[in-house]
């Protein structure tokens, strides 16, 4: 009798190797499965049966997954069987087949079985590429340009040697070597939205306008007009990016596609603001707006802050705006009022005019002294009632005024 045994599975083995191995085997961790779920173990030839015939139901429900369902009644394809049957119960299929039905036997003098049989057919439904790699394979799209790039770079790659650098700077560029990016197909008199061809760009400018409310932001400070406009025909013509996604929404691949989506989603117009103010800087020169700008004076040039006043507690700004150290946050967080003083002074004018007028009718410091008592009478049988009322509150439990029984779920 084998020394090696596996009671899990009530298996023997000769080697302690073969046991090893016995326990990385996937029989050994579906019979452990079943010892936790309080079944017995399985043989390896039921084991084996039983992976056959769940590979055999996976293969099956990916071809259930590949077949379509057409509905000749409706016109109208599916792609799963759920969706096809949840169809056949509807109101709008049976009333599509009476018509169809009536059609069938006008057209043919066919049997009902013939009829119910060709109403429904099921084909395999062939995958469609992506519209990128069709584009690609047509030798159209941004990745046949980039393919076309690379494979030039390769190109120069090869026939550049590591040693030949002198020879380098001799060598002619070939002119096919250029076309890596396609030349812009629109230009200054293209519309950026349709296909209209203006007369100038003047008039283009007012179509758009017009038609697709596209306006050039801060035209003002725009110093090229004209070549600010090329560049928004290549951006949407070569690189198919909306104006207004920049890159940040959907991909698109072609330049109609490109147009109907600015067009249906109101993109018709150019991101200027934030990062995007960067893209742009080419085309605009905001120096005009600087409150220092002079004659002659240079954008570019570095600008030297001026020292900066103030001591151990706070730090003035050349702006005059005020720095204050951390730990002075509670008083710069009293949001006192400048114009007014902080103790406001008592004024006893209106009193002094009301006690008079009291005076005037009969009313003597007694009455005050009498009244001054009645209020704090008052004022502790409030007190006691209140009191009196909690207690009787607190035994009767009536402290809130909706009661919920508290019921166990």
């Amino acid at each position: 009798m084998s020394q090696f045994t596996c009671l899990n599975c009530d298996a023997r083995f000769a080697t302690a190797e073969v046991q090893r191995e016995h326990y990385k085997t996937d029989w050994h961790r579906y019979n452990l499965k079943r010892r936790v779920a309080q079944l017995p173990p399985v043989t390896a030839e039921e084991f084996q049966q039983r992976v056959l015939s769940a590979r055999s139901a996976t293969e099956m429900a990916l071809e259930e997954q590949k077949m379509s369902s057409y509905c000749n009644a409706c016109r109208k394809q599916f792609s799963s069987q759920k969706a096809h049957d949840n169809h056949l119960n509807s109101k709008k299929h049976k009333e599509c087949l009476v018509r169809f039905e009536r059609q069938q036997m006008t057209s043919s003098a066919g049997s009902s079985s013939t009829v119910s049989a060709s109403v429904c057919t099921r084909s395999v439904v062939e995958p469609r590429p992506h519209p990128a790699l069709a584009a690609a394979a047509a030798g159209k799209g941004r990745l046949a340009f980039a393919e076309r790039a690379k494979q030039v770079d390769g190109e120069e790659d090869d026939e550049v040697d590591d040693n030949d650098f002198e020879d380098i700077d001799e060598e002619e560029v070939d002119s096919d070597e250029w076309d890596k990016i396609p030349e812009n197909p629109l230009t200054e008199r293209d519309c950026l939205f349709c296909k209209q061809t203006s007369e100038d760009m003047v008039e283009n400018l007012k179509h758009m306008s017009v038609a697709h409310s596209f306006f050039i932001p801060d035209t003002e400070f725009c110093t090229d007009l004209e070549g600010l406009l090329y560049y928004l025909g290549e951006k949407v013509a070569n690189y198919f990016v909306c104006l207004w996604c920049n890159d940040r929404g959907k991909t698109f691949y072609s330049l109609d596609s490109v147009r109907k989506h600015m067009v249906d989603k109101g993109h018709c117009q150019m991101l200027h603001e934030g990062v995007a103010l960067a893209e742009y800087a080419d085309y605009y020169d905001y120096s005009e707006s600087y409150p220092d700008n002079k004659d002659g004076m240079d954008i570019d040039e570095e600008v030297v802050p001026d020292l900066l006043d103030g001591d151990e507690y706070q730090l003035v700004l050349p702006s005059g705006a005020v720095i204050g150290h951390r730990s002075l946050l509670r008083y710069y967080k009293q949001r006192l009022h400048p114009e007014r003083g902080v103790v406001l002074k008592k004024s006893d004018r209106k009193l002094h005019h009301v006690l008079s007028e009291y005076r005037a009718l009969g009313w003597t410091q007694t009455q005050q002294k009498a009244a001054a008592s009645k209020a704090r009478d008052i004022h502790l049988m409030k007190r006691v009632q209140s009191k009196w009322q909690m207690k009787l509150g607190t035994k009767a439990n009536k402290l809130q005024k909706h009661y919920r029984a508290q019921i166990l779920i």
